[in-house]
């Protein structure tokens, strides 16, 4: 009779009072976590913090529409010398005035190209010239028109700066108006003689978010892409027995298969290609149909955001081949914490600092929201930032597939292969 098998030796466990004692094991979690949380602090507060201050650029249009006769004694009328005179003060690099007719601001408007308009209609002079006399019927008005499909805060600061710029007007004619006459109450009336109304220039639909779904569904395309883009990552290291599975309390670790890095790349990123397919479709299910958002052109929409979320999976895929275990973190700051301050759809880029203006030019938030916002507020117009957009993402395609492959290969030419555990 065979006897029964020894039982073999316990192995000591270790105690974690001991473990927490040694310099060693709190050194890399403690200098990542420090600088993860010093930089995200930085990125994404720095952006924000003044926008007034740092508004550099903004585009807002100038249209003189004024046709009336000159004031007597004057050689141009007051429409003339208004926009001259803003164009001219506004010079610096905080607002770039452009002086455009009324069809070209309304194009501009609805291409996204001017966060908002500043209109002095056709019968400004004679309408001012009447003040003084028995035939005035209502005050001047100048219009100041918003642009919501670029977001609140730019609409908002554009409409700001119009309505400076307006009153400041005001108050240069009523210093004309007031030197001709010394009735006091006329004077007074006369001080500050120009209306400014206030309305939209491009309308969207009401349940735009103000101007910020663009924003928000962009991000969802990008998370989408970033967490999907690791979990694929993570499970096919899994599946393939190069990682563990641990759910709660039960851990496993399935046989390796033997895979090259280049091998196993192409894998991950055609699993990432063919599920960006669900949830693209899912995104646009909540969004659209479940929630209700406001969105024209969908199967544009969705083919756009298809390409948008594959483009960030297939990055994060290479980013991981190429850096391995803090290929994460790495993505991480690509693709959220210096895109998400740099895109430019919650603030203006004309109103930040100068280094996410240089981030803009080729984070992929940026590119993808202004494609999105494209579609959803300006009639899908190759003009309003669609065509920049599908330009991004091709170019991000062909660096994510030179960057990743060029990494695998290299790895797999020089033998740097994976650690191939025995399988249980």
């Amino acid at each position: 009779m065979p006897s029964a098998p020894s039982p073999s030796p316990r192995v000591p466990q270790a105690r974690a009072g001991t473990l927490v004692r040694h310099a060693g094991l709190w050194l890399v979690p403690t200098a990542l976590s420090a600088l993860v949380a010093l930089l995200l602090s930085l990125l994404y507060m720095g952006g924000i913090l003044s926008p007034n201050d740092n508004v550099h650029q903004l585009p807002v249009a100038l249209v003189d529409e004024d046709r009336s006769r000159p004031l007597p004694g004057q050689r141009e009328n007051l429409g003339k010398q208004i926009t001259d005179s803003i164009a001219s003060a506004g010079s610096s690099d905080a607002v770039e005035w452009r002086r455009l007719g009324r069809a070209e601001a309304q194009d501009a408007l609805a291409s996204g190209k001017v966060y908002g308009a500043l209109v002095v209609p056709k019968d400004f002079t004679t309408s001012v010239a009447a003040l003084t006399t028995d035939r005035a019927t209502a005050r001047p008005t100048l219009t100041v028109l918003t642009n919501p499909g670029l977001g609140s805060l730019g609409s908002s600061m554009a409409a700001q700066v119009n309505q400076r710029a307006a009153g400041q007007a005001s108050l240069t004619i009523g210093r004309q108006l007031t030197a001709s006459t010394s009735v006091p109450t006329t004077r007074l009336l006369l001080t500050d003689p120009v209306t400014v109304t206030t309305r939209v220039g491009h309308p969207i639909g009401r349940h735009s978010g103000l101007g910020l779904t663009a924003f928000y569904y962009t991000l969802l395309l990008v998370l989408s892409g970033f967490i999907g883009g690791n979990l694929i990552h993570s499970g096919v290291d899994t599946a393939l027995g190069y990682a563990d599975s641990e759910i709660g309390p039960w851990h496993a670790r399935r046989p390796t298969v033997p895979i090259s890095r280049t091998q196993a790349l192409v894998l991950k990123m055609l699993m990432t290609a063919g599920i960006s397919v669900l949830t693209t479709t899912l995104v646009m299910v909540a969004t659209v149909a479940i929630l209700g958002m406001d969105a024209t052109h969908l199967p544009l929409l969705w083919v756009f955001s298809y390409c948008a979320t594959v483009t960030i999976g297939l990055g994060v895929q290479a980013i991981n081949a190429a850096f391995g275990g803090i290929g994460q973190l790495v993505s991480m700051f690509v693709f959220i914490a210096l895109a998400l301050p740099s895109s430019g759809a919650t603030v203006p880029l004309e109103a930040t600092p100068g280094f996410y203006r240089f981030l803009g030019i080729f984070e992929p938030m940026h590119q993808l929201s202004a494609g999105v916002r494209a579609i959803l507020y300006f009639d899908a117009r190759a003009d309003a930032g669609l065509t920049r957009a599908w330009i991004m993402i091709a170019v991000g395609v062909a660096v994510t597939f030179a960057f990743g492959f060029a990494m695998t290969h290299y790895y797999d030419r020089r033998g740097l292969h994976r650690l191939t555990p025995q399988p249980a």
